[in-house]
């Protein structure tokens, strides 16, 4: 497995971690403990307990803030491209494989990885970690996103 692989297993397992605690919480008042410093201490033990070999996790703090930085953007995407799957009823693991996903083919400054490889990314992630659909439900959102791109 890469390490850019690895990093965006971590990444994916952090925002999943996450979205899965905010979820549990039905108090207004108590969801702002799941800020931005909530998923920043989240990130910072996944790294230590599933990237300790790696030396340079800038790669998982940049996917992480990506993301965040560009929630309501991504999610108005997702929309938009699996419009008949209200947000919530989204599995939180394909939910934020395809956040990821977004991300980088949407927002990412880097050059560096093409969009097809953002998207194989993505498909191995759901397929490693989600149901039996995930890596097709991910493969059609991505794709269509990325036509959508290819037009513009």
């Amino acid at each position: 497995m890469s390490s850019r692989h690895l990093l965006r297993s971590v990444a994916m397992q952090s925002l999943y971690e996450w979205d899965f605690e905010s979820s549990l919480v039905k108090d207004d008042h108590c969801k702002e403990k799941f800020n931005k410093n909530e998923l920043d201490k989240i990130v910072k033990n996944n790294i230590k307990e599933y990237s300790a070999g790696i030396e340079n996790n800038d790669f998982v703090v940049e996917l992480i803030n990506g993301v965040f930085q560009n929630m309501q953007k991504i999610d108005a995407l997702l929309k938009k491209f699996a419009p008949e799957w209200p947000i919530e009823q989204i599995m939180i693991i394909d939910r934020n494989i395809l956040r990821l996903g977004i991300y980088e083919l949407m927002f990412s400054k880097r050059k560096d990885v093409p969009a097809k490889v953002a998207i194989n990314e993505s498909i191995e992630l759901a397929k490693t970690f989600g149901g039996r659909s995930s890596g097709k439900f991910v493969n059609g959102v991505l794709g269509s996103l990325y036509k959508e791109m290819e037009k513009k």
